[in-house]
């Protein structure tokens, strides 16, 4: 079934796809972003002593209609036999009748500072397609010739960098995130013009606090700006038990509170899970958004040479 819409909503189209939207959503983005550090940072690469695979998977404001639906898939992992790490990510973002596709390889660098403090540095380089689907759109002017009922698509070039610090307990990193500024230009439709991709600044960290045998807390923070949108802080804090299974509440600057759950089984497999409680204007409107991580570990292929323990 065709989505009804006036013109007005192309305007909300082109700020979903270039301009000063809800800033967040020109990057997908998770609150559980702390499960797959790599899609944050592509420094993580190889900062562990195997590979992993991890996917995300977010249903965002249920009960809206053309909500953002968020898919990735990532794998990453470190060089054999030296300081380096590669990666690659697959995502998927799709809202109503506009998405955005994007495949990324990353590589990083790691180096030993001090004793078990190291730095890595990391940059993705990769392709992103957005694309209008205009067959989901009927306009209340039929005779309205700004977009019809085409595909429209539009492939740029995309690069992320990143700068991390870390030791056995704790992390904290730099991330520049759509650093060409590539623009989108549908030129078959003149009504969605030229329209900018910004870059984001991101700065992470967290920090676990060993309070037995048995127990963890782990406090986190994720910052983020992009001009001249005002910066969005996420705030949590998650318990862990026996490395296995944590539970933990996060907080989202003038959006959400978030609970989540999760468990890791044989250290291998893992399982997040969590809730997002809209406390923004859209609270009527929307029951929640839902988001689950399912990770995989490989087994080591090098030793852990005071790697990070996160």
């Amino acid at each position: 079934m065709k989505i009804v819409r006036n013109k007005n909503i192309l305007i909300l189209f082109v700020l979903l796809l270039g301009g000063v939207q809800a800033m967040a959503q020109q990057i997908p983005h998770y609150s559980q972003f702390w499960f797959n550090d790599f899609a944050t940072n592509p420094a993580f690469a190889g900062t562990k002593p195997y590979y992993q695979a991890k996917s995300n998977n977010r249903y965002q404001w249920v009960g809206v209609n053309d909500a953002p639906k968020t898919f990735m898939l990532s794998a990453y992992g470190p060089e054999r036999k030296k300081d380096m790490g590669y990666g690659v990510q697959l995502f998927s973002d799709v809202t109503g009748p506009t998405s955005r596709l994007g495949f990324y390889g990353s590589y990083a660098y790691n180096l030993r500072l001090k004793d078990d403090i190291r730095i890595s540095m990391g940059i993705s380089v990769g392709l992103l397609q957005y694309k209008i689907d205009g067959s989901q759109i009927t306009l209340h002017d039929a005779a309205d010739p700004s977009l019809g009922e085409e595909v429209y698509a539009e492939f740029v070039p995309d690069a992320d960098f990143g700068f991390l610090i870390y030791g056995k307990n704790w992390n904290g990193g730099l991330v520049a995130k759509q650093l060409f500024n590539y623009k989108i230009n549908f030129d078959d439709v003149n009504a969605l013009g030229m329209n900018t991709l910004k870059t984001h600044f991101f700065m992470h960290g967290a920090y676990r606090y060993d309070i037995n045998d048995d127990w963890a807390v782990e406090p986190f923070a994720l910052l983020k700006f992009m001009y001249p949108a005002p910066l969005q802080a996420d705030l949590g804090v998650r318990g862990i038990w026996k490395k296995m299974a944590w539970l933990g509440v996060s907080w989202r600057s003038a959006d959400a509170v978030s609970i989540m759950i999760g468990y890791e089984y044989e250290e291998q497999i893992s399982f997040g899970y969590s809730y997002d409680i809209t406390t923004s204007n859209l609270s009527s409107a929307s029951s929640g958004t839902h988001e689950i991580m399912i990770g995989f570990k490989f087994s080591k292929i090098k030793k852990d040479q005071e790697r990070s323990k996160l």
